[in-house]
């Protein structure tokens, strides 16, 4: 089989492997792993994406687990979750991982193998996790290479006993960020330490056999400003190179086409794209669609061509709330239509476009059955057929100005992608009242040419290459040709 190459602008699904796989295997009335999954589902599941994150693959800890179950905070989320919780719900967090071997329940990695063999047959790029500031507090890495970790003392334990822990004769430091309390199943990773560096690079080499990428979370917490503002003197002595040009730069003298996703906030996207990442998290995008203006929106979208191109998009994922939730469903619609017809890698989350309300916490093993949203299920199966076609791959894309708007005031956002197959042009009124403006296609479409609108499923003749349109409250319009 001829090796994949990735999509210059990938659209990737999130899935949540532990509870997809129980969806399934209810369903089918049997167990179904990684090793099994129905070839019918998985392309149906992953036929207008590039590329699958299978969330949670890795063996989860069993010292987590107990933290997961006594943590009174996370016991209000299970039973907001699931109507019927119950301990046996539990399955651990995926980022409190104890080893990175695939979960023998989920198939173990002769079963991560097929699941990839299979995606590949369909052409689709397989994602994984990596958690690159923590391990599970009972990782074996923690007796086999001490150093590799923050360590504490005596007094520390003492007098920060939610921040250190005590394991054999070591005393170490708890997983954190510099602003919220340390996560109390994990074990915190010392980035300026060369055993670690080494063991990443050679555990990710190892990685590339299953996988073509990795989604790495929190990745902002290994640069070397930010790990020396959270530890201080227990860090150590900076190394020649920051954490990630290593790290990214050693795997991928062995595996020049895998690429590194980084979860990051704090506006650090493009210091850590020009440290190696292919593409970073656009939180700020997503926080600008649900609590501020048009202009804003706009504003953060005439940046460089080099910056947008390398982010990803989203209106949900396991961290966030669903979006029908966060931003109600004609909203959430059309926040989802400006992120998929953006550059950049694109991030679909298993359920969005079937109306899932329920945010479900990462260490269960199980979801409640959710009633499809049939409104938000035909926009979806309108929408991703077109903004799936590789005009993004061979196009060029700006945004568009509708006649009469001027930068900043108008709810209109509108983007358009243009290669020798024609063009693809998505009109998005993000306000809650009606619009109207008229689209000027001079040069985009030939006189007497007929272009399609998608979403009503409309055969459009403009008037002398002109359009005027007149949208609804968060309305979504999708034009086309062919050339």
């Amino acid at each position: 089989m001829e090796k994949l190459k990735w999509a210059v602008h990938p659209l990737i699904l999130e899935i949540n492997t532990w509870v997809w796989l129980r969806e399934l295997s209810d369903q089918f009335g049997k167990k179904i792993t990684l090793n099994n999954i129905p070839g019918e589902v998985l392309e149906k599941e992953t036929r207008y994406v590039d590329a699958v994150w299978f969330m949670g693959v890795w063996t989860r800890s069993p010292k987590g687990r107990e933290v997961a179950l006594t943590h009174p905070d996370l016991q209000n989320e299970y039973r907001k979750a699931l109507s019927d919780f119950s301990e046996e719900d539990v399955v651990g967090s995926p980022y409190s991982i104890y080893d990175y071997s695939v979960d023998p329940r989920l198939g173990g990695a002769e079963g991560l193998m097929a699941a990839r063999k299979n995606l590949g047959k369909l052409g689709k790029m397989l994602i994984l996790d990596f958690v690159p500031n923590h391990v599970a507090v009972d990782h074996h890495w923690g007796e086999e290479i001490p150093d590799a970790f923050v360590h504490g003392s005596q007094q520390d334990l003492a007098s920060n006993p939610e921040g250190f822990f005590q394991r054999g004769n070591s005393i170490f430091a708890h997983g954190k960020d510099p602003y919220f309390p340390p996560w109390t199943d994990t074990l915190q990773v010392n980035s300026f330490s060369r055993a670690y560096r080494e063991k990443v690079i050679e555990m990710l080499r190892a990685m590339g056999k299953y996988c073509d990428g990795v989604r790495c979370d929190m990745a902002m917490l290994l640069v070397d400003r930010i790990f020396q503002q959270t530890w201080g003197e227990r860090s150590g002595q900076l190394l020649e190179q920051e954490f990630w040009q290593e790290v990214i730069g050693k795997v991928k003298e062995v595996h020049p086409g895998f690429r590194f996703f980084a979860e990051v906030y704090w506006d650090m996207e493009w210091e850590l794209q020009q440290q190696g990442f292919d593409f970073c998290y656009d939180k700020r995008l997503y926080d600008r669609l649900l609590h501020e203006d048009v202009g804003s929106i706009k504003g953060h979208l005439h940046a460089a061509w080099d910056f947008q191109k390398r982010l990803v998009r989203f209106v949900e994922n396991h961290d966030e709330p669903r979006a029908v939730s966060a931003f109600g469903e004609n909203r959430s619609l059309a926040a989802a239509s400006i992120v998929l017809s953006l550059p950049g890698a694109r991030l679909l989350h298993f359920g969005q476009h079937l109306g899932r309300r329920i945010k479900l916490p990462v260490q269960l093993g199980r979801a409640d059955a959710e009633h499809v949203n049939p409104s938000i299920e035909e926009h979806y199966r309108k929408l991703l057929p077109v903004i799936s076609e590789n005009i993004h791959d061979n196009g060029q894309w700006r945004l568009f100005h509708i006649d009469g708007e001027e930068f900043g005031e108008s709810p209109f956002i509108s983007s358009l992608w243009e290669s020798d197959k024609g063009m693809l042009l998505v009109v998005i009124n993000y306000s809650d009242s009606n619009q109207t403006g008229t689209i000027n296609l001079s040069g985009l479409v030939n006189e007497g040419e007929k272009i399609t609108e998608e979403m009503q499923q409309q055969t459009i003749l403009p008037d002398q290459n002109q359009l005027d349109i007149n949208l609804h409250p968060w309305e979504v319009k999708v034009f086309r040709n062919g050339k």
